[in-house]
């Protein structure tokens, strides 16, 4: 034990918090909450080496360097914080929800005066409604078409206010009917907001209740003679009656709750949700958990209802679990929170439910077959690429950690290097980086390729052995650049200027998907068939990919600023309320002077010279 954990230790205040365990380097090892945290972590180390504790805490523990804690008002707030903490650090040796990125929502802008829906990984506390989270974008994408047919709605960024035309003609969306036309005052703000309630109704599950407003609706206007809208109307009721019978299921009239399924094999685990409302399946989605070897079900399951409900967007009266949660109380203090009204988490033992239970854990356990099928096919697959790789390359052993550069510049200008990184065959999206090329004047794709060599393996030298820096920018096995014999020739020379004489490196050239060395004169060419011809593929259109969307990032930014930038009288505040209105330069300058007059804070005067300096 390290001084500095020990006088950590013996600082532990008797409160309720979130404790964080880190190693020598600062990386986070385990994330916990606790009634008490000075009686909490302290059993940990007074229980170490006993063989009272799961062996995962016991590997950490022995790793761990310091401990770090923030204290909470309550256990319900420590339960919010761990969760938000594990989903943002990602430790070792918690179970998790396994998930690159964060999931999937449906975001409802209410704040705006007329409200987009979109997707969204992010919530920010902007006054919008979520729903979700969804286990994929596939299940978003699903949820989105599915609204979208049943009630049109703006997708459109452009500011909108009621009273205020802000275009001259709609788009082609308004003229298929997949938008009702609030930018040309087509509807006003009282009934497309009627409209939005519809679609917050139908995703909460309450079909019924939107059906029964739209018969209402459509009544009323077969009693007005207006037969068009009648029909409309029918269509949308009929369209919702195909969806609620196909989400009839045996389960109780009205019942409103969430039925988990659990599963695991080995260090996997899956959790079927059915979200059951009003007696009918709504919606089901299978999340995947890991690191779940020596953690029992309970366990596992509760830090899946933990980390679930922390961020999801509606919590219902009921959850059902197919085994006792440890720490229930405190969870259901958490769901009780989130919802604003009383939860309860219960493990039926018969009747309907149990046997939904029972449905809902077949799902997961086949779902988590053929992922680890998956996983094992892809394993199989990547690791004969890479075998095939090395052969082909003349490397000692299988390339672990292989980095690809790639230069995107149109005649020298805005000229950006990428880097990204693959590990094991797969992309290490937190490890791709990006440069601006300062020091090369023109179209120059070698020296362009040399200064961000240079950059990149300059950190390698700069950081001291054992840091944090250097574990960031640790060597790879194989350095890949975009490019035929000219670039691998630029880069092997920055490579020897910084002695990095050992690093394999190779490119590979676009016409004819040849991979050339620094000390052949010949390129190899890979099978058309090969794995390892597939993978280097992947790496370099990945990179491209990384590179082509900075360049754009950056020449967007250098057009607007010569376009508005230089203007007297529009600074940054001017700047934003144009572009939020019109998006970009081009549609300022195909704007009206009265358009660009009704910006707020720009004024006919100042719209004038806007206009005179685009158009000039």
């Amino acid at each position: 034990m390290t001084p500095q954990l020990k006088a950590t230790l013996a600082k532990l205040p008797d409160a309720p918090g979130v404790y964080l365990m880190r190693d020598a380097r600062g990386t986070v090892l385990y994330v916990g909450k606790a009634q008490s945290l000075r009686q909490r972590v302290r059993s940990y180390w007074q229980k170490h080496g006993a063989g009272e504790q799961p062996l995962r805490i016991e590997s950490a523990l022995d790793r761990v360097a310091d401990v770090e804690y923030t204290l909470t008002d309550t256990v319900s707030e420590a339960l919010l914080l761990e969760a938000n903490l594990i989903k943002r650090t990602q430790p070792r040796f918690n179970v998790r929800l396994k998930d690159d990125k964060s999931y999937p929502f449906i975001k409802v802008t209410l704040a705006d005066h007329f409200p987009r829906i979109e997707r969204t990984r992010k919530l920010p506390q902007d006054g919008s409604r979520y729903f979700g989270p969804y286990a994929s974008a596939s299940s978003v994408d699903e949820a989105m078409n599915l609204i979208r047919r049943l009630f049109p709605f703006r997708t459109c960024t452009i500011e909108i206010r009621e009273g205020r035309r802000a275009l001259q003609r709609p788009c082609l969306l308004y003229h298929i009917k997949r938008c009702q036309g609030p930018c040309i005052e087509a509807i006003g703000k009282d009934d497309y907001r009627r409209d939005i309630e519809q679609v917050m109704l139908f995703l909460e599950g309450r079909q019924e209740t939107v059906a029964r407003a739209l018969r209402a609706e459509m009544e009323a206007a077969s009693e007005s003679l207006d037969y068009e809208r009648a029909a409309a109307l029918r269509d949308k009721v009929r369209a919702i009656e195909r969806t609620m019978e196909s989400q009839k299921m045996a389960a109780h009239a009205r019942t409103e709750q969430d039925v988990l399924g659990f599963a695991r094999a080995g260090a996997e685990a899956a959790v079927q949700l059915f979200a059951v409302r009003a007696g009918k399946l709504v919606a089901r989605d299978v999340f995947l958990l890991e690191n779940v070897a020596g953690v029992d079900d309970g366990e596992a399951l509760a830090a899946f209802v933990e980390q679930y409900y922390a961020a999801a967007g509606s919590v219902p009266p009921r959850v059902l679990v197919p085994v006792a949660l440890p720490g229930a109380g405190e969870l259901v203090a958490l769901l009780e929170t989130r919802r604003g009204r009383g939860v309860e988490i219960v493990t039926p033992q018969r009747g309907r439910n149990r046997s939904l239970l029972v449905l809902a854990s077949r799902n997961a356990a086949e779902t988590l077959a053929r992922e680890q099928a998956r996983w094992l096919a892809d394993q199989g697959k990547t690791l004969e690429a890479l075998t095939e790789l090395a052969d082909a390359l003349g490397l000692p052993a299988p390339p672990t950690r292989i980095e690809c550069y790639d230069i995107s510049t149109i005649q020298g200008a805005s000229t950006v290097g990428s880097m990204v990184v693959f590990e094991e065959g797969r992309p290490r999206t937190g490890e791709y980086r990006r440069f601006r090329v300062r020091s090369v004047q023109g179209p120059n794709d070698f020296a362009s390729h040399q200064e961000v060599l240079r950059r990149r393996f300059g950190h390698v030298l700069r950081a001291e052995e054992g840091s944090v820096e250097e574990l960031r920018w640790r060597l790879p096995d194989l350095v890949v650049v975009d490019g035929g014999k000219g670039q691998v020739s630029a880069a092997r020379a920055v490579l020897d200027e910084l002695g990095l004489h050992d690093v394999p490196l190779a490119g590979l050239a676009k016409e004819r998907e040849e991979l050339f060395l620094p000390d052949r004169s010949d390129p190899i060419v890979l099978p058309a068939t090969s794995p390892a011809l597939y993978l280097v593929q992947r790496l370099r259109d990945e990179a491209h990919r990384f590179a082509i969307t900075y360049h754009r990032q950056v020449r967007a930014k250098a057009q607007v600023r010569s376009a508005l930038d230089d203007l007297p009288g529009v600074g940054p505040a001017r700047k934003r309320a144009l572009l939020r209105v019109f998006g970009s330069a081009r549609q300022i300058r195909q704007a009206s002077v009265e358009q660009v007059a009704a910006v707020p804070g720009i004024g006919p005067a100042l719209a004038a010279r806007i206009k005179a300096s685009l158009e000039g």
